[in-house]
């Protein structure tokens, strides 16, 4: 009897594990196969079934990751992750035979060549993310037969091309993350059918054409990243329907004016940036009512008229930006309101004077370029300096200087060849102005790295030896900015200048890692002529922490030399970390280029006599007159090189 039980016993337990479901053999052979490819048998060794519930890989929070859906006695993989392990290569194309994915996460890593047509056949896929990647090649067409998709990221990779017209098939798409992914050219008006789309990130590509109208019947768009394009605008009317976006971030705009009008109804806003985008026109009152308004940037802009008094009644505002327009009149008297951390407002024809709580603690104010009187901010005098960039007021120093160095973000230090380069160590705020304690010298910063998880961070430091220099320590500090950085030479003497700006980035890695896949680029302008475009300090030097140093001349005409640094949206925003974009510079030398001009005076000297002896000698008038018109002719006349008030503004809203 005993035998009788313990034999029903085996053969219950026999059936209950034959009834058990299993992954589809061909998924199984499929995974060894990618497990393989991408060297992860220290993390997913198959010793149970790949869709075993208890396996350490289905979890959640597993990394790698592996989930599956089962009916009846067979189970397919429906989840795989590989996030952020550096795996590298292509996509093996036994991915594509698990036809079950819904949701594929390789971002953040290495992986290169070009994804395969075969990402068509994954017809289930709802959410793909293959962004931060070194993907080349062209996005491929097939993308548009994955019409249940509700996510798709490509952004920060290396393709080519358009975009594919078939995206548009994507009708239950929600979100869309494209920025810094390489593509080109109009953005497609399939696109047009996405009306599902909530958010869209597109910045750093360099779309042409017209800003689209169609995006204007996105009617549940939240969030909209169109920044460092070659887009036209203008911003159309129709952008008014958008009622629920909460951050609209659009830049650099080419052509034609844009108006604020389509603002109207956006009552939902928190974040609102428009920089560079030509807007003119006046500042709309009823902005004050935003209740949730946080950030306001309409900078570099052609903005025309007076603050609005309304401006003291927002609720929620944190960061005013409205530097470089040409607005006028005087600052309302309580725009300054509780919650109120930066305003900027320089480079306009302001007056009158600052706002009663211009003192309040935790703010930082930026009137440079303006005639407000500033006499009881801590740096007067130089903002008085700095009245001379506006060009209307001849300037001149009883005691002028020819020469300064800074090491940028850093404290004082002495080159091996005897240049002391100044203290720049101040903590600046997010519109800031900070003048060094001889007043040769002053630094403004406006901008805000709105997604920074370390907080407001506008110096960076490595504690790594810099290459490529004898001069390590110089480059191990530098100043950066999400905006606008502009160094200025104070009460400085007329005349022909050279100035090294020292560079080395000492925030992006040159690692095989994707924490190595970020690209910083930024423009200079110096007295208001741009001298670099999109500059890429590591492309430049080579790598992360090598020195590299670029020189110009420039000339000084009324006493203030004007460095300017500006992000024009190009670039990556987020590798190796969130906000890690915008300008860096590690040091600033600039000297008289005495030596040159002297010389050539003296030539000219040696010229005049040897004209006035031929002269005596017989033909004086006669060869006088011609050595005039000599002199005249040869005279060195360097054209001048004008500080623009609104630098970059009348560069870039050229084209």
């Amino acid at each position: 009897m005993g035998i009788l039980n313990l034999s029903f016993f085996v053969l219950t337990i026999l059936q209950i594990v034959a009834a058990q479901p299993a992954t589809d053999p061909i998924e199984v052979a499929a995974l060894t196969q990618i497990v393989d490819h991408w060297n992860l048998t220290t993390k997913l060794t198959f010793t149970v079934d790949p869709c075993s519930q208890n396996a350490s890989w289905a979890a959640e929070n597993a990394n790698p990751r592996i989930a599956c859906e089962c009916s009846g006695t067979s189970c397919h993989v429906t989840h795989l992750k590989i996030y952020a392990l550096d795996i590298s290569g292509e996509i093996p194309q036994e991915l594509f035979e698990l036809k079950q994915l819904m949701d594929l996460n390789l971002a953040q890593n290495i992986l290169s060549g070009q994804v395969s047509p075969k990402i068509g056949q994954l017809s289930n896929m709802r959410y793909l993310s293959l962004g931060i990647n070194n993907f080349t090649g062209p996005v491929p067409p097939e993308l548009g037969n994955l019409t249940n998709l509700i996510s798709l990221s490509f952004s920060t990779n290396n393709f080519h091309g358009p975009l594919p017209t078939q995206l548009g098939n994507l009708a239950s798409l929600q979100q869309l993350y494209i920025d810094s992914s390489g593509v080109s050219g109009p953005v497609p008006q399939e696109l047009s059918n996405l009306k599902s789309l909530q958010i869209l990130w597109a910045s750093d590509n360099l779309f042409t054409g017209k800003l689209p109208e169609f995006f204007g019947t996105f009617t549940d768009f939240k969030n909209l990243r169109l920044e460092g394009t070659a887009l036209e605008g203008p911003i159309p009317r129709s952008y008014g329907a958008l009622t629920k976006l909460e951050d609209l971030r659009i830049g650099d705009l080419r052509k034609e004016d844009s108006s604020l009008d389509f603002l109207k109804n956006l009552t939902s806003l928190s974040i609102l940036l428009l920089r560079n985008c030509r807007v003119s026109g006046q500042l709309p009152e009823q902005l004050s009512t935003f209740a949730d308004l946080k950030v306001l940037d309409l900078s570099f802009n052609k903005l025309t008229g007076q603050i609005p008094n309304s401006f003291r009644d927002f609720a929620s505002l944190q960061y005013l930006y409205l530097g470089n327009n040409n607005l006028n009149g005087e600052l309302p008297p309580s725009i300054i309101n509780p919650k109120l951390v930066a305003l900027d407002v320089s480079f306009n024809s302001i007056s009158g004077n600052l706002p009663v709580n211009f003192a309040k603690v935790g703010l930082s104010m930026n009137v440079v370029g303006t005639s407000i009187n500033a006499y009881s901010l801590q740096d007067r005098k130089a903002t008085g300096m700095l009245n001379c960039l506006q060009g209307n007021t001849k300037c001149s120093n009883k005691l002028p200087a020819t020469s300064f160095a800074i090491k940028c973000g850093g404290t004082e230090q002495v080159s091996a060849s005897g240049i002391k380069f100044d203290d720049d160590s101040e903590t600046l705020g997010s519109a800031s102005l900070y003048t060094n304690s001889n007043y040769k010298w002053a630094v403004s910063n406006t901008g805000n790295f709105i997604s920074n998880p370390n907080g407001p961070q506008y110096k960076a430091q490595t504690d790594s030896q810099i290459t490529a220099t004898l001069e390590s320590e110089l480059y191990k500090t530098a100043r950066v900015s999400p905006s606008s950085l502009r160094y200025y030479g104070l009460g400085m003497k007329n005349g022909k200048y050279n100035i090294e700006l020292h560079f080395t980035e000492i925030q992006m890695e040159d690692s095989k890692s994707w924490k190595g896949l970020g690209r910083r680029l930024f423009d200079v302008y110096i007295q208001g002529e741009k001298v670099l475009q999109d500059f890429n300090i590591q492309n430049e030097a080579g790598g992360s922490k090598r020195a590299l140093v670029r020189t110009f001349v420039a000339n000084v005409t009324n006493s203030i030399m004007d460095i300017h640094f500006f992000w024009a949206g190009r670039g990556t925003c987020c590798v190796p970390f969130q906000s890690t974009y915008g300008p860096l510079v590690s040091a600033i030398h600039v000297s008289r280029a005495a030596a040159l001009d002297e010389e050539s005076s003296k030539r000219n000297k040696k010229r005049v006599g040897i004209i006035v002896g031929i002269a005596l000698g017989g033909v004086a008038a006669l060869v006088i007159v011609s050595s005039i018109f000599h002199l005249w002719w040869r005279k060195e006349t360097p054209g001048h090189m004008r500080v623009n008030t609104d630098s970059p503004k009348k560069d870039l809203i050229s084209n």
